[in-house]
């Protein structure tokens, strides 16, 4: 497996450049985001590990690029950052996962190991539920020929509800799948992304609606067309 750390810290990149290669990583090592762009663009790595705080472009503005630019490689941010608001602004980026610095090497390494088996796992080519279509190679959803304009992380929550169409998931459960960790506190992130999505799904016309199941959770449902009684 091949790993791109972009990382301006060289003790920072030479410590997590040994822990990936004790886990039998290959590892190449960038210091500044503009090398890291280049980099990830090329599409030859198995993973990207990429710190926020870089010389010539920062880690957000690295993962957009990237995603915008069609690379579908898993990225792991590193960040000092606690709050969630930079949270949320690093997965909207196109990140898959983070971790805080100081972080502990068994965590860090465990991360990569589930991010890297999450890439490996084979897509269906489309989803549909009801009106509404999703491809995940392509990470797209819409409604007939209609776009649904969504944050990286508003798709993984719309994809993660579709393939358990039906199922209520509890927010726990969900928090598990999209953010591979629980938020501390009381965040309602989970709500928060829910009501994002109800919206833009309505604004898009689809019968596909997120329903909440009291004291449980969200599931995605599709609703039946109503007909009309016949006449006598």
């Amino acid at each position: 497996m091949r790993v791109l750390l972009v990382e301006d810290d060289p003790a920072i990149s030479a410590a997590i450049g040994k822990m990936l290669e004790r886990q039998r990583f290959a590892v190449e090592a960038v210091n500044d985001g503009e090398r890291g762009l280049e980099h990830i663009l090329r599409g030859t790595y198995d993973l990207a590990i990429v710190d926020v705080m870089l010389p010539g472009r920062d880690g957000f503005s690295l993962c957009r690029s990237a995603r915008g630019e069609g690379v579908t490689t898993p990225i792991l941010v590193l960040t000092a950052r606690d709050a969630v608001e930079d949270r949320i602004r690093g997965l909207d980026a196109g990140a898959d996962d983070y971790v805080v610095k100081p972080f502990d090497e068994h965590e860090l390494a465990a991360r990569v190991r589930a991010l890297v088996r999450r890439a490996d796992r084979p897509l269906q080519t489309s989803l549909s539920v009801g009106t509404l279509s999703i491809d995940p190679a392509s990470r797209t959803a819409g409604v007939a020929d209609r776009p649904l304009d969504l944050g990286a992380t508003e798709f993984r929550l719309l994809e993660l509800l579709a393939r358990n169409r039906g199922i209520t998931l509890s927010r726990a459960q969900i928090l598990e799948k999209i953010w591979d960790y629980d938020f501390q506190g009381s965040s309602n992130i989970v709500d928060v992304y829910v009501s994002q999505l109800r919206r833009k799904l309505k604004a898009a016309g689809t019968n596909a609606r997120i329903t909440t199941v009291w004291g449980i959770g969200y599931k995605l449902v599709a609703d039946t067309p109503k007909h009309a009684p016949s006449g006598a």
